[in-house]
């Protein structure tokens, strides 16, 4: 890992800007779902900082490690990362960097961010697995849950023993018997439904649209990703989980990857591992989601 890790958040202002550095006034701390937030107004200037538990200080470790990778394919633009470290005055773990200010789109934002999008899938791999395999360098997070990401070399085991099998285990204790053994059938025909990329991609891994943002220079920017290699089809799915896309996303992307021949027949298959994890993180309907896509793929 290459971020400093400081004792403090205010070691960490003054380590990483200047000694005279400081906080201005009492930040708004936002609370989400997985980790809290808060805007900084310093002596010199404006950062974002996330917040969580001690105990969870590896979901910072996960989020460097896949911005990291993001930025090292020269693609699309990341927040710049600070630092990282733990505050005893809150009781917290915080990662600190880039505040993206908030900006509008203009005519070329949504092609441009398709064409960064499609070539971040054709960046080589090997630096995060082995050449030619499916993982990433360690094991990570899908909001809240463990993402295993040991590498393979078939897409198709991996999908199957490092996405499906870890949510419907999770999931089972909520599963009739009749409903198991359906999605059973649909992990023995995974070899039918899937088809083997014609090369691995770096994947931002939870591609829904609350994470991405348009900053002040029209440019879209990428955070929050839950990295790994795999096929770059799965990454696109997710994009129409809940609303796609704007048009001239696609538009840029096809341009640089045309669509597989069968893409639509898959795209739920692969959303499939997103609607488990949210029935195993939040509960309610994304069961019946997630047991409609096991029916009509079994």
């Amino acid at each position: 890992m290459g971020l400093e890790v400081y004792r403090s958040l205010d070691d960490a202002i003054k380590g990483c800007f200047n000694e005279d550095a400081k906080i201005t006034r009492d930040p708004r701390i936002m609370h989400g779902g997985i980790s809290s937030t808060a805007v900084l107004e310093l002596t010199c200037g404006r950062v974002f900082v996330k917040f969580n538990s001690p105990e969870n200080s590896a979901f910072f470790d996960a989020e460097e490690e896949g911005i990291a990778a993001i930025e090292s394919t020269n693609t699309v633009k990341t927040p710049k990362l600070y630092c990282k470290g733990y505050d005893s005055a809150t009781s917290s773990s915080f990662i600190m960097m880039e505040l993206i200010e908030r900006g509008r789109e203009n005519s070329d934002t949504w092609t441009v961010f398709g064409r960064e999008f499609a070539d971040m899938h054709l960046a080589d791999t090997s630096s995060f697995v082995p050449a030619g395999t499916y993982g990433f360098i360690h094991d990570n997070f899908i909001g809240a849950t463990k993402q295993i990401n040991t590498p393979n070399d078939s897409w198709i085991e991996f999908f199957r023993q490092c996405r499906l099998e870890p949510q419907l285990e999770m999931a089972c204790h909520s599963l009739s018997s009749s409903e198991i053994r359906t999605a059973q059938k649909l992990l023995d025909r995974l070899d039918e439904l899937l088809e083997e990329p014609e090369h691995p991609s770096l994947l931002h891994g939870d591609m829904w649209g609350g994470n991405h943002l348009v900053g002040s220079n029209g440019k879209a920017v990428l955070i929050d990703p839950a990295a790994y290699v795999g096929h770059a089809e799965a990454d696109i799915a997710m994009t129409h989980m809940f609303s796609p896309m704007p048009y001239g996303f696609y538009r840029g992307y096809h341009e640089i990857i045309p669509e597989s021949a069968g893409y639509r027949d898959r795209q739920d298959l692969y959303n499939l591992y997103h609607y488990l994890n949210h029935f195993n993180l939040f509960g309610g309907g994304y069961l019946m989601s997630a047991m409609r896509i096991i029916r009509h793929y079994a």
